[in-house]
């Protein structure tokens, strides 16, 4: 199976290492070649995220940094420098191709904070709808931990997780997964293939290292195991020559992580069995019916809201009968609920004050109780 090529929502992990040379420079023909490979996955209506790292490595040079560790206070004003070189260059690059490039920055408490994971998803949900490549990047001006021990290789896993993604390519200085690190065991098994994460193989990791980087072995594991719990297949892939995306593709060497089941099992699954409902809608028989075949769930089939949720907290659904039929995400907080219940989506605006989602709890945040 080409799990590239049937991947319908694919995140691609770019690290500094192979974005930037040791000069401080972009390499340019490098970065045209992978926009090819996504601009292929793109013509075949398949949807892409890259995550990129990069912006400091590119600003210090700018701002005539010297060669060595910098401090934070540094590597905050190299990343606000070459973060918008950084951008500059993917649009540039991908509009070659007749795409529409949209930079977001996020730190990794945005993909743990429920407001901000939720806002961050509906975002990216509606930049892909329409059709752009978002291009990610961590917030590093601001952010303090994820500068010194983040990386965007967890960035990209929760990435994959807010969006359901079905792959993660997280593409590296090396072609993937070995028993024990290459560069130190020449006798080191390359393993093509993980479906679970044991403590052997998070033990031959090693230490992380690259030159510019943040990111090792270590970390990518760490990742591995977020996109595996989000039901996102994995690979870990090298990027170092030019069409690395299209190298998988034609049966490149790499490590693939499977997970066991599909994005959108594996977020029903948590909805279902890790979220405690903080409110009740009770539902008239309509919408109890287009529950029951896959329906959202709409205001107007609302007949009744209780408890005190907010934007994202679970809420249990119950019929006219006061049987539970579904629980879920909500999309609005319990006070808005109760100012457009029964009512259709082009009153919302007037009623709150802002034009937010046509549904109260859309069907990918909605599981029906057994």
């Amino acid at each position: 199976m080409n799990r590239i090529a049937q991947s319908r929502r694919l995140v691609v992990k770019i690290g500094s290492a192979l974005l930037v040379d040791e000069a401080g420079e972009l390499r340019r023909p490098w970065l045209d070649a992978l926009c090819e490979d996504i601009a292929a996955c793109r013509a075949r209506s398949q949807e892409a995220v890259v995550v990129t790292s990069g912006a400091i490595a590119i600003g210090r040079r700018h701002l005539g940094l010297a060669d060595g560790e910098l401090r934070l206070d540094e590597k905050q004003a190299a990343a606000a420098t070459g973060q918008i070189r950084l951008a500059h260059a993917w649009q540039e690059a991908l509009a070659r191709h007749r795409l529409t490039v949209a930079q977001v920055l996020l730190t990794l408490d945005d993909s743990e904070n429920r407001r901000r994971y939720l806002n961050a998803r509906n975002t990216l949900e509606t930049l892909l709808r329409l059709g752009a490549v978002p291009v990610i990047n961590e917030n590093d001006t601001v952010a303090t931990q994820e500068i010194r021990f983040g990386d965007n290789d967890r960035l990209a896993a929760r990435v994959a997780q807010m969006i359901a993604a079905d792959a993660l390519v997280l593409f590296s200085d090396i072609d993937g997964l070995y028993s024990a690190d290459p560069r130190l065991e020449p006798a080191a098994r390359f393993i093509p293939e993980v479906r679970e994460l044991t403590q052997e193989l998070e033990a031959s990791a090693g230490d992380p290292g690259s030159g510019f980087g943040s990111g090792g072995m270590v970390t990518k594991l760490q990742a591995a195991r977020i996109a595996l719990a989000a039901g996102c297949r994995m690979a870990i892939a090298p990027g170092r020559d030019e069409h690395p995306l299209a190298a998988i593709e034609q049966g490149g060497r790499c490590t693939w992580f499977l997970p066991s089941q599909e994005p959108l099992t594996a977020r029903k699954r948590w909805i279902a069995g890790a979220v405690q409902p903080q409110g009740t809608l009770t539902v008239d028989a309509g919408a109890r019916r287009a529950l029951a075949k896959g329906g959202s769930l709409l205001p107007a089939g609302v007949i009744a809201v209780e408890g005190e949720f907010q934007k994202g907290d679970a809420v249990l659904v119950r019929d006219p009968e006061g049987k539970a039929v579904a629980r879920g995400l909500a999309a609005y907080s319990a006070d808005e609920a109760k100012r457009i219940i029964g009512r259709k989506s082009g009153d919302f605006e007037a009623l709150l004050g802002y034009r937010g989602r046509d549904e109260l709890i859309h069907r990918d945040d909605l599981v029906l109780e057994p």
